[in-house]
């Protein structure tokens, strides 16, 4: 196929945080903030990156020398790590020119690094005329994130920057991947969600992160189940008996997590998106007090946001920086961000950048 231009979009988490590597349920949605590439196929076995946002700086890797660890390191893992993984599964792959650009923040919980993965993977599928389909390029970014980047995050990510649809947000069993696409016209019911980066950057290959994934995965053996997804709230009382002190707050939040992105499905399939509200503040203060992944900025976004109006607020993404979001009446969305960054003035600390969220389209090609 000819060379072009592909995007695909970040994501904004509405409910289910850190439950998709341990087989739960998520419910992202595509944002209009995207990664763009200029894709042009090579027939030399060379892999040429380069992006509007670091000029100047170009890489160029030959593919038959790409492994885990022997890249430059940085943002240029993500592309070379998903044509390492393409190859690796089959694929052949034999180069390709990569220009890359971005609406897209780095480092604020928004998925840019599985953007960055999945516009590379669709542009060389495309490019090479792979075999391969959404839910299977999905996985094999994954892979690339997770071997090749070495940051240990879960299936979420690159599944609704490749699947999402506009209007909707995404449903997803991460562990059999069966996906529904659930309504999310907010306006129409005169809400709004903001999202606010708090410009706190985080890396999901720093320890925390895995930290917490291998205290879920040890939990789970402890107890006997295959992932944590197995618990019902009703286990949880004896479960939390046989765990270890430490363990047993991750257990409760993911356990409570995938209760809470049930009851969103449901509020939303009957047509009552303000009722969301509470149950966002409520996974907010599981993922502060629980899983410990939350940090005074993402605090001071949901207590200020609430204080000014808002219906419900959580921490969004992986944590330890990044972003929140906040349900608000539509009409009052102006002066909740505006509290919003007041509060932030006050603290001391950076403005942050508050956007409002508006399900929008998964991966494509745009020419």
């Amino acid at each position: 196929m000819s060379a072009g231009v592909w995007t695909a979009p970040g994501r904004v988490n509405l409910i289910g945080e850190h439950t998709d590597y341990n087989d739960g349920l998520v419910m992202p949605f595509a944002l209009p903030l995207a990664i763009e590439v200029s894709a042009s196929p090579r027939t030399d076995g060379r892999l040429r990156l380069s992006s509007a946002n670091a000029p100047g700086q170009s890489v160029e890797l030959r593919i038959e020398d790409l492994a885990p660890g022997s890249g430059p390191g940085g943002w240029t893992d993500y592309p070379a790590g998903v044509v390492w993984a393409l190859r690796e599964a089959g694929h052949p792959v034999a180069g390709a020119d990569l220009h890359f650009d971005s609406t897209l923040p780095t480092g604020a919980g928004l998925s840019s690094s599985a953007a960055l993965e999945v516009v590379t993977g669709l542009a060389l599928r495309d490019l090479h005329e792979l075999d391969v389909n959404r839910t299977e390029l999905a996985l094999l970014c994954r892979r690339a994130e997770n071997v090749y980047a070495g940051a240990p995050t879960g299936i979420m990510d690159q599944m609704a920057s490749a699947c999402c649809t506009e209007g909707h947000a995404l449903l997803l069993d991460t562990r059999d991947l069966s996906g529904r696409q659930i309504p999310l016209d907010l306006a129409a019911r005169g809400l709004a969600l903001l999202v606010v980066d708090t410009r706190v950057t985080h890396a999901h290959s720093q320890g925390e992160y895995g930290e917490r994934r291998a205290g879920c995965e040890s939990a789970a053996r402890l107890l006997g189940v295959p992932a944590l997804r197995d618990l019902t709230p009703q286990d949880l009382p004896a479960a939390l008996e046989r765990l270890p002190t430490g363990l047993g707050p991750l257990v409760r939040h993911v356990v409570t997590e995938n209760a809470r992105v049930e009851r969103s499905a449901e509020r939303l399939l009957v047509g009552e998106p303000g009722e969301l509200g509470p149950i966002l503040t409520e996974g907010h203060a599981s993922l502060r007090d629980d899983f410990r992944v939350s940090c005074p900025e993402l605090d001071l976004v949901v207590e200020s946001a609430l204080a000014a109006g808002a219906l419900g607020a959580r921490m969004t993404g992986g944590g330890f920086g990044g972003s929140a979001i906040a349900l608000v009446p539509g009409a009052q969305a102006g002066a909740v961000a505006d509290a919003v960054v007041s509060a932030f003035g006050r603290a001391s600390y950076r403005t942050p950048l508050v956007l409002e969220a508006v399900p929008s389209s998964g991966a494509r090609r745009l020419s």
